[in-house]
């Protein structure tokens, strides 16, 4: 199967903060790939790089075929995004948002409004279609966003920490959307998250990344072998460590770093 995704020793060093750590990783078409790690492990920063926002400080990637660093424009209209923060429009309503995305990325109107009302069904949102986004529940915003991020039809759909603060109920329902259009339209899914239930339940495969470095990858089965353990919890324990000191030191020198 085809590669979507194709990243090669990426590095990001930040004044000699070294945030990701020569990572190597593929991600195939209309696969669901979960990037697990813990707090401050490198993740969100190298989906900012994925998605043109940093630039690397070495390596290779392709999404689609392009290079985020040379071919920008190509890269973005090739993926959609949620945030690990809000990023809507909260005085417009939930069809406006959806409206200003599309012409952004110059849908036909007419596709538009048919792919709107559509992706607002699904997420069961098109009754509230006329309403402010500021009336809206965490969860009904977080669902909004992902109708959103499907949009334009783009190739690949990245989601940094999209479940942060939402109920179990509203994560499982959230996941089920996203599952529903990764079957229906192959859109690759690549996730950022800590919680191991969902990358547990939905993803393809995974990475787990630690202190910028990708430290295993595999499938859930394939993890729990190489572990001998007979969960995806206990075998992130075991690649990663159990200490609480791992985290406070990885803290510590993220404080040290901001502070210069």
């Amino acid at each position: 199967m085809e590669n979507i995704i194709e990243v090669k020793n990426l590095i990001k060093d930040f004044n000699g903060f070294k945030a990701v750590r020569n990572i190597s990783f593929n991600v195939k078409k209309g696969e669901i790939f979960a990037f697990l790690g813990p707090n401050g492990a490198g993740k969100t920063t190298t989906i900012k790089m994925l998605t043109t926002l940093l630039r690397p400080t070495k390596g290779e990637i392709k999404i689609n075929g392009f290079d985020p660093v040379k071919q920008q424009d190509q890269v973005r209209h090739s993926f959609g995004i949620v945030f690990q923060d809000p990023s809507l429009d909260e005085d417009l309503t939930a069809k406006e948002n959806m409206e200003i995305h599309g012409f952004l990325y110059g849908m036909d109107a007419d596709i538009l409004n048919k792919r709107i009302e559509d992706l607002l069904k699904m997420v069961e949102l098109w009754e509230k279609r006329d309403e402010q986004v500021k009336c809206f529940s965490g969860g009904m915003k977080r669902r909004l966003e992902i109708a959103r991020g499907f949009l334009h039809h783009p190739k690949v759909l990245f989601l940094d920490e999209p479940t942060l603060g939402l109920d179990p109920q509203t994560r499982n329902l959230m996941w089920d959307y996203v599952k529903d259009l990764n079957k229906k339209e192959n859109t690759t899914v690549f996730f950022s998250t800590h919680y191991m239930q969902e990358a547990e339940r939905v993803s393809d495969k995974i990475a787990i990344i630690d202190y910028g470095k990708i430290i295993a990858q595999g499938t859930v089965e394939e993890l729990k072998q190489k572990t001998n353990t007979k969960s995806l919890e206990d075998a992130f324990l075991f690649f990663t460590g159990k200490s609480i000191r791992a985290e406070s030191e990885k803290s510590e020198k993220w404080h040290n770093f901001k502070r210069r």
